[in-house]
């Protein structure tokens, strides 16, 4: 396991990617996506109170070219329609283990490994997409919900098989600012305005007590709360969404402004949006500009995606 594990990112501490192939694939469709005409965009972060080893700044004026993107992120449902299509097998199911938050399982639960300075995960046998919280837990009632314990792997066997693929960070991140300059969210600066909630991320004290003002303790439905000025649901909160660029801290300085990728090979994959789990106390990476990373076989229970077109 990753010593340099967070509440944002828990890994396996492995990175070698296994081999996705190309099954009963669908044609790539762009119904029900919304098309970015793409163009330039302030792209980064100067937040004095971010993570240096991110590298979310400097800020940097980026282009890129028209593409499709989903307005919500692949969903339980969907997900199901792929294994029963394909037969896939996530790598949670490989390994047999994922990482559930604590607070999560029951009480009595035998007692589970925990990650030396992010006590907070456990590691769960038979805990996987269709058991968010190990094998006592199901998905009956969240098919609407954002499917959690995928690997980057897993994301990009579905993406294959969708006839899609996973967002660049910089598309991700001009889809997620809606069209705004430089905001800290995706509606705005202010976190509340009015005093309405308007993304699924921690109340409380992190780690121990969540109040749940926002009405979730965990993942919430792909449509929930207002979307933004592009008609995108979820771009802060619920869960952390994978890119399909190797994270570096500093990669970006090299002046690329063109459809920027990230650097062509690397240990983890760049996550992008924050998660349920996120807190300003501890992890604010719930701001548009604030990145992260993971190793392509980590899963967890507050990380999934979703996919775009060229």
């Amino acid at each position: 396991m990753s010593q340099e594990s967070t509440c944002c990112t828990v890994s396996r501490g492995t990175n070698n990617p296994s081999e996705i192939k190309k099954q009963n694939a669908k044609s790539g469709s762009t119904e029900g996506m919304i098309k970015l005409n793409g163009g330039s965009f302030l792209m980064g972060s100067a937040y004095k109170k971010g993570f240096p080893a991110d590298g979310e700044g400097p800020v940097r004026e980026i282009t890129l070219d028209p593409f499709w993107i989903d307005p919500m992120a692949v969903t339980n449902r969907q997900f199901a329609e792929f294994i029963s299509a394909t037969g896939y097998k996530t790598e949670a199911e490989t390994f047999g283990w994922s990482f559930v938050f604590h607070l999560f399982l029951p009480d009595g639960f035998p007692p589970t490994r925990s990650v030396p300075g992010a006590e907070w995960w456990r590691q769960v046998f038979d805990a996987n997409w269709q058991h968010p919280e190990g094998p006592q837990s199901n998905i009956d009632q969240r098919e609407n919900h954002p499917v959690v314990h995928v690997s980057w792997n897993d994301a990009v066997a579905y993406a294959n098989w969708a006839g899609k693929r996973l967002p660049t960070e910089a598309e991700w991140e001009y889809a997620a600012r809606g069209g705004k300059k430089q905001k800290k969210y995706p509606w705005g600066d202010s976190l509340m305005p009015t005093g309405k909630h308007q993304c699924n991320i921690w109340q409380g004290v992190f780690p121990t007590k969540n109040t749940t003002k926002d009405g979730f303790a965990g993942t919430c439905p792909v449509d929930q709360y207002r979307p933004n000025g592009y008609g995108l649901y979820n771009m802060s909160g619920n869960v952390w969404e994978w890119c399909s660029d190797w994270f570096h801290p500093s990669f970006h300085l090299n002046g690329l402004k063109n459809n920027p990728m990230g650097p062509p090979t690397g240990d983890a994959k760049v996550m992008k949006g924050g998660s349920y789990l996120c807190h300003k106390s501890y992890c604010n990476r719930y701001r548009v500009g604030a990145r992260t990373h993971n190793t392509p076989d980590s899963s967890t229970g507050h990380m999934g995606f979703r996919l775009v077109c060229s």
